[in-house]
């Protein structure tokens, strides 16, 4: 009898664990049914227009941040394109000043040319010397000269 009555205690207790179960999933399911209901509650009940508000407002935001973003970026390429611009003027005045101080210094040089050659003239002048080229010797050497070739 006392193999019965501890499989029969067993028994009983097998079956109050499976009720407990069942009681605990019972519960658990309750509690997800008001948390869904109370969720869908407050989806009906929301203010939809102070929503829709909120949004207009984030996208309005969105908008305007967007649009000075833009804003920057077409000043910075503005800049970017004038800077080029005002770099490529620089450069040309720079190869315009590089060629007129060429012409300058080539004016120089040619002035420096001309007082020099006439500082030889003027001493040349005051040499006085006799020319023996161009006077009456030239022709009876060149008479000479082609009788001797003949």
């Amino acid at each position: 009898m006392a193999s019965d009555s501890r499989s029969e205690r067993e028994r009983l207790k097998e079956e109050y664990k499976a009720h407990y179960r069942k009681m605990r999933e019972m519960k658990e399911r309750a509690s997800r049914a008001k948390k869904t209901k109370k969720i869908s509650d407050a989806l009906k009940n929301m203010d939809k227009s102070q929503m829709l508000d909120t949004f207009d407002d984030f996208l309005y935001s969105v908008k305007h941040k967007l649009a000075s973003v833009e804003a920057r970026l077409d000043v910075a390429m503005e800049s970017l394109t004038d800077e080029n611009e005002q770099a490529i003027q620089e450069q040309e005045l720079d190869e315009e000043m590089a060629k007129e101080k060429a012409k300058d210094t080539l004016k120089q040089v040619k002035l420096e040319m001309g007082l020099l050659y006439k500082e030889i003239e003027q001493q040349a002048d005051t040499l006085q010397v006799d020319k023996t080229i161009g006077s009456g010797e030239k022709a009876a050497d060149q008479s000479s000269d082609s009788r001797l070739s003949e």
